[in-house]
C-alpha cells in the first residue's frame, strides 16, 4: 500500500502540532516547572508542625513529595513517548502507529494531572484540618483567658474580704484597748487620790477606816435576827403588845427579817409569821456571835453506813462506836481538837470521828413554834412520860414474850447486827436492838430472823458489808448473849419495831444514844 508523500508529510506535521498543543497547555492549577517545588513543601510542612506537631507535619511533607515525584516521573515519560512517536512516524509507513503513540502520551499526561489533582486535594484537606485546629486553639486560649480573668476577680474579692475582716477585728481591739487605757488611767487617778488622802491622816485613823470598811461588808446576818432572852420571845399578830400571840421564838432560834420598823420588826421563822419587839432582838454581827454560842452543830450522813470510829483512822481493827444511816445526824464536838479530813462528834460522853467525805456539817438553830405546835408538843411529851412509867412498872422495864426457835446461825447473825448497831452501848442498849428485830418478826415483817435483818432498806450494816466483817472477825460475847435473850422473848422496848439516834428528836423510849419507838 502506498501513501502519498505530501499527505504523509502533512499528517506528521499535524500530529506534531497536536503534540505541541498538548504540551503547551498547562493543567489547571499546576505549574509547568514541576508544580510543587521544594519551597512549597517546606512551607507546608512548617505550618503543619506549628499547629499539629511533628507527626502531622511529616504526613503533609510525605504527601507533597509524592505529588512532586509523580510529576517528575510522568512528565519525562510523556515527552519521551512523543519524541518516539515523531521519530518512529518518520520511518514508518502508517499514520495509525503515530496516533497510538500520541494517544499514549496524552493518557500519561492525563494520569499525571489526576495525581497532581489528588495531591492538591490532600493539601487542601490538610489546610482545612490545620485551620480547624487553629480555630480550636484560639477558642481554648479564649477560655483560658476568661478563666484567668475570673480567677483574678475572685482573688481580688477575697483580698477585699480579708481586708474588711482585718479592719473589723482591729476596730473592737482598738476600742477595748482604748477602754482599758481609760479604765487604767481612772484607777491610777483614784489610787493617787486615795494615797494623797491617806498621807494627810495618821496610821491610827487609817486603821479605823479599814476596820470600818470591813464592817460595811454585807453579812448574811444583816437579814436575820435572834432573840436575846432567857427562854422565848413572843411573836404577835400585830405590832402591838395587846395583839394576840402568833407563836414563840425560843432562845437559840433565828428568824428572817421581812420588814424593819422603828420599834417592831416583822419576821418569819418556821411556820410562824408576825412581829417581835426590837428591844429583845439582835442582828448583824451580834446575831452571828450569839448563834455560834447557842446553836448546835450537827454532822449529817450523806450516805448509809457511815461509821463513827474511836480514833481518826480508817485502818482495820479500829473500834466502831456507831453507824449512821443516810440522813442520820450526830452532834459535832466543837471543843475537841480538829483533825484534818475528819469530823469530831459526840458519842455519849466520848468523842468519835467520822470521815468528812461522807457527812455535811451545819450549824442548826431553833425555829419559832406556833401555838398549835406548842400544844401538840406538850401532848407528845406527856405521852412519852406515861410510856416510860409503864415500861418501868413492868419488871424493871423488860417484858417477857414467847420465845422463837432459832439455830446457832440465827443467834450469830443477830449478835453481829447488835454489835454493828449498838456495840458501844450498854447491855440494855444491845438487848433493845435485838428486841426490835424479834418484834418485827412477830409483826410479820419477814418469815425468819435473817429475812428481817436482810430486808431491803432496813438495817444499813446488813447491806453495806459492815456486818459481814463482824461475822468474819467474830461477834463479841455480850452481843451474842443479848441476841440469845432477845430470841428467848426478852423485850425492854415495849414492843417497839424501830429506833433512831436520840438527836433525831423522835419521841419514844430512850436507852443510851438511841430512841426506840
Amino acid at each position: 500500500m502506498k501513501f502519498d508523500k505530501k499527505v504523509m508529510e502533512s499528517g506528521v506535521v499535524a500530529a506534531f502540532s497536536l503534540v505541541l498543543a498538548f504540551t503547551a497547555v498547562p493543567v489547571a492549577g499546576v505549574s509547568t516547572e514541576a508544580d510543587l517545588d521544594s519551597r512549597t513543601v517546606e512551607l507546608t510542612t512548617e505550618a503543619a508542625r506549628k499547629y499539629f506537631g511533628n507527626e502531622t507535619a511529616t504526613k503533609v511533607k510525605r504527601q507533597s513529595n509524592l505529588v512532586a515525584a509523580a510529576l517528575e516521573e510522568k512528565q519525562p515519560r510523556a515527552d519521551n513517548l512523543l519524541n518516539e512517536a515523531i521519530e518512529e512516524t518518520a520511518g514508518k509507513s502508517g499514520q495509525e502507529e503515530a496516533a497510538e503513540k500520541l494517544g499514549a502520551g496524552v493518557t500519561e499526561q492525563k494520569r499525571a494531572a489526576e495525581v497532581l489533582e489528588a495531591g492538591t486535594a490532600e493539601q487542601k484537606t490538610a489546610a482545612e484540618v490545620l485551620e480547624a485546629g487553629t480555630a480550636e486553639q484560639k477558642r481554648t486560649a479564649e477560655v483560658l483567658e476568661a478563666g484567668a480573668a475570673e480567677q483574678k476577680e475572685a482573688v481580688e474579692e477575697l483580698d477585699a474580704g480579708t481586708a474588711e475582716q482585718e479592719e473589723a477585728a482591729e476596730e473592737p481591739e482598738q476600742k477595748e484597748t482604748t477602754a482599758q487605757g481609760q479604765a487604767a488611767e481612772e484607777d491610777n487617778a483614784a489610787e493617787e487620790e486615795a494615797a494623797k488622802g491617806n498621807d494627810n491622816k495618821n496610821p491610827e485613823e487609817n486603821k479605823e477606816n479599814t476596820e470600818a470598811s470591813k464592817e460595811e461588808e454585807v453579812s448574811p446576818w444583816d437579814e436575820k435576827l435572834m432573840p436575846k432572852v432567857e427562854e422565848y420571845l413572843n411573836v404577835r399578830t400585830e405590832a402591838s403588845e395587846e395583839s394576840e400571840p402568833a407563836g414563840k421564838l425560843p432562845k437559840g432560834s433565828s428568824a428572817e427579817i421581812i420588814e424593819n420598823g422603828a420599834e417592831w420588826t416583822k419576821i418569819k421563822s418556821g411556820n410562824v409569821e408576825g412581829y417581835v419587839k426590837n428591844d429583845f432582838c439582835v442582828t448583824g454581827k451580834d446575831a452571828e456571835t450569839l448563834a455560834n454560842e447557842l446553836g448546835t452543830t450537827y454532822a449529817t450522813a450523806v450516805t448509809g453506813g457511815v461509821r463513827v470510829r474511836e480514833t481518826a483512822s480508817s485502818e482495820e481493827g479500829v473500834t466502831i462506836l456507831d453507824v449512821l444511816e443516810e440522813g442520820g445526824k450526830i452532834k459535832v464536838d466543837r471543843e475537841a481538837e480538829a483533825v484534818d479530813g475528819w469530823v469530831c462528834v459526840k458519842v455519849g460522853d466520848t468523842t468519835g470521828y467520822v470521815s468528812a467525805d461522807y457527812v455535811t456539817v451545819e450549824l442548826e438553830l431553833g425555829k419559832a413554834i406556833s401555838i398549835e405546835e406548842e400544844r401538840a408538843a406538850i401532848e407528845a411529851a406527856e405521852a412519852e412520860r406515861k410510856a416510860k412509867e409503864a415500861a418501868q412498872s413492868q419488871g424493871g422495864g423488860t417484858t417477857q414474850r414467847a420465845a422463837v426457835a432459832a439455830s446457832y446461825d440465827d443467834v450469830t447473825l443477830l449478835g453481829a447486827l447488835i454489835q454493828c448497831e449498838a456495840g458501844s452501848e450498854s447491855y440494855e442498849g444491845q438487848l433493845a436492838v435485838g428486841a426490835v428485830v424479834m418484834n418485827r418478826l412477830r409483826a410479820g415483817y419477814a418469815g425468819s430472823i435473817s429475812g428481817v435483818i436482810y430486808q431491803s432498806g432496813q438495817f444499813t450494816p446488813a447491806s453495806n458489808g459492815t456486818m459481814a466483817g463482824v461475822l468474819a472477825s467474830g461477834v463479841s460475847g455480850s452481843c451474842l448473849q443479848a441476841a440469845q435473850q432477845a430470841i428467848g422473848g426478852a423485850d425492854n422496848v415495849g414492843g417497839a419495831t424501830s429506833f433512831r439516834n436520840v438527836s433525831s428528836g423522835i419521841p419514844g423510849i430512850v436507852i443510851g444514844n438511841h430512841v426506840f419507838f
